[in-house]
């Protein structure tokens, strides 16, 4: 099935594709790059191709070998979200299905987007640097010269060479995980070759490393399983790494075989990184890597991993074609999630999971409105327009209640599994299109559910659900609301207590929130936020009172601050602004930056709204704190970019 053109890359990944990529890597911390040789084996797709045209952004590149001899290659104009094209002389007289060779030398610089490089104080330990890499949606070209397009998937083997412990998206070879840390050489002195293959295919984005101190602590295993489960930290996080996820990680796995095709790379370990990481988890293959504001030590945001292991069906296997179609990664991921809560723990926590993420596309919604094709699922991108510009919660719950609704309207649950069963065995490897996803569905609804399911999918504003804008759904979504009613009837108590301004006689009490969990008190602060702002004492009182001013929960902290900057003109908004400022840059006692993009970017967002300035302010004193995508992002948030 052909593929569109993909507007986010320069590379001729239709006339000769990469399928195989070979790694040979040093990193240095000392000059903070990455260097060595990136090898491709291309197949012709076209006949007689002469040359070959790879992704490159802000790289050293030396020389080229093809085909075992020095080869001839030049750097185009550089763009500033694509980068610069890396073209390569070909062999002539090529025909389709042919192979070769192509080695490229070529060093990272410091202005690679990838790459984020910490000094040992900005890590647990304090002893050893650190780095790690983020190449979604189109940053693996600052790591290596490849076609970056999710249209194209590889393959690859890594040898690295470090100092420090190294960590890849695929399965170790040497030296093993399980034994001495860095193969029982002198952490930080030492080089060794760390060996890693990837054998199942996968798109540019998911090629993943991390290199710093790590320890690793292999997850209970799953009888039956051939598939193993580990965890990866800093020694100071390993324990506490190790209790927040050996209980539920081999049992989300296994629950998600129980729906879908078995999993497919062998090994699935959970890395936590430092506080910068932009990510609550990013789903790279093999390794997921986690935020460690996940460690509040009571697995009440562990399922944060249910969201990144269904990733290894939804993106690392049924692939976007490219950033038009991110929903089909992320919609399909939120939904998939959510039916296993259901499976996991009950029909309520999937309705609350629904709940819960409509407050935060409501306020996708809102953010785009004066760039209201961002508020659509599919979105017609420009070429070498930023897809990162459109990263919000849309495609992941506009794209989720989508499905919600496609599932109601075929029959439910019960008769809408079997249809992902088999979208998944259809497409599992490949990278498709919405029109392919659409095809598919009714296809198969017209084989196995005839004229009535048919009459039911003609019967879908399929228009507006897929381009349409602002801030509404097609339809209005009805979700189980039985595990919020308590927390909506405290946010309405609370609200309508607001014109008592003798605090000591509101009658609330840390009682109030014995009950709840984590989620429950996430959505009472979301509730709040749905009535006009509260009082100044109010809120001071709020803040105290269930202690939300001094959380330790992220989760719970930045909504609190949401709630106490709901009205920036206030005097709440204006005690609270400095406190959220110097929060979400670690300067609150912890030294730990909040680097995660849900937390960071709309705190400095509702902290411009009341005083620019400040925003401005503490971030420019601490932007070096954050990854570079967060950082860019930011600097867009606050006008600085």
């Amino acid at each position: 099935m052909p593929l569109p053109f993909d507007p986010t890359t320069q590379s001729n990944w239709q006339d000769v594709a990469s399928e195989h990529v070979d790694f040979d890597w040093t990193v240095d911390f000392d000059k903070q790059t990455i260097s060595g040789s990136v090898t491709h084996t291309l197949v012709w797709r076209k006949p007689d191709v002469r040359e070959v045209i790879f992704d490159a952004q802000h790289l050293d590149v030396q020389k080229v070998i093809v085909e075992d001899r020095p080869g001839d290659f030049s750097l185009g104009k550089n763009h500033e979200v694509m980068g610069t094209p890396l073209k390569v002389l070909l062999p002539a007289n090529r025909s389709v299905g042919d192979k070769a060779r192509v080695q490229i030398f070529y060093s990272t610089t410091q202005d690679c987007t990838a790459i984020q490089w910490l000094d040992k104080e900005q890590t647990q330990g304090k002893t050893f640097p650190f780095m790690f890499s983020q190449c979604q949606p189109i940053y693996a070209r600052s790591l290596a010269p490849l076609q970056d397009s999710p249209s194209v998937k590889i393959t690859y083997t890594a040898k690295v060479r470090s100092v420090l412990p190294a960590l890849l998206s695929a399965i170790r070879v040497s030296p093993p995980s399980d034994g001495p840390a860095h193969d029982g050489k002198v952490i930080g002195k030492d080089f060794v070759t760390y060996e890693y293959k990837q054998p199942v295919p996968i798109p540019s984005y998911l090629v993943a490393i991390a290199v710093g101190n790590f320890r690793y602590r292999a997850l209970p295993k799953v009888e039956g399983k051939e598939w193993t489960i580990g965890a990866w930290a800093e020694p100071e996080l390993i324990d506490a790494t190790y209790w927040e996820f050996s209980e539920d990680v081999g049992r989300f796995l296994s629950t998600a075989e129980k729906i879908l095709p078995p999993y497919r790379f062998g090994v699935y370990d959970v890395l936590v990184l430092p506080p910068s990481f932009p990510y609550g988890g990013m789903e790279n293959a093999c390794l997921t890597f986690l935020t460690p504001t996940l460690l509040v030590g009571d697995r009440t945001l562990v399922d944060v991993v249910v969201h990144e292991l269904t990733h290894s069906w939804f993106g690392n296997g049924v692939t976007q074609a490219n950033s038009t179609h991110f929903w089909l990664n992320e919609g399909w991921t939120t939904y998939i999630e959510r039916v296993l809560l259901q499976l996991l723990h009950t029909p309520a926590d999937r309705g609350f999971s629904f709940l819960i993420g409509a407050k935060a596309l409501q306020d996708a919604l809102k953010q785009y409105e004066s760039k209201p094709k961002y508020q659509r699922l599919v979105i017609d991108f420009d070429v070498g327009e930023d897809p990162d510009d459109a990263y919000s919660t849309v495609p992941y719950e506009k794209g989720a209640n989508f499905l919600l609704h496609l599932e109601r309207m075929l029959g439910g649950l019960d008769v809408f599994l079997p249809y992902i069963y088999d979208y998944v065995n259809t497409f599992m490897g490949k990278s498709i299109t919405t029109e392919d996803w659409k095809a598919h569905l009714y296809a198969y609804w017209e084989k196995h559910g005839g004229e009535e399911k048919i009459k039911a999918l003609n019967s879908v504003k399929w228009d507006e659900w897929l381009y349409g804008e602002g801030t509404k759904l097609p339809v209005e979504m009805i979700y189980d609301t039985a595990l919020a009613r308590e927390a909506f009837a405290l946010a309405e108590r609370w609200d309508a207590s607001r014109n008592q301004a003798d605090i000591s006689k509101l009658g609330f009490s840390e009682a109030d929130l014995a009950s709840f969990n984590a989620n429950q008190k996430i959505v009472f602060l979301e509730r709040l936020q749905s009535y006009p702002a509260l009082p100044h004492a109010h809120i001071q009182h709020l803040g105290t009172l269930y202690g939300f001013v001094n959380s330790t929960n992220a989760e719970l902290r930045w909504r609190f601050y949401e709630v106490a900057l709901l009205d920036p003109a206030s005097p709440a908004a204006h005690e609270f602004a400095p406190a959220a400022a110097q929060w979400v840059v670690g300067n609150d006692g912890t030294g730990i930056v909040r680097g995660r993009m849900k937390f960071c970017r709309p705190t400095f967002r509702a902290i411009a709204r009341v005083d620019r300035d400040l925003a401005v302010k503490v971030f420019t004193a601490h932007k070096l704190s954050f990854h570079p995508i967060a950082r860019r992002l930011i600097e867009k948030d606050l006008g600085l970019a």
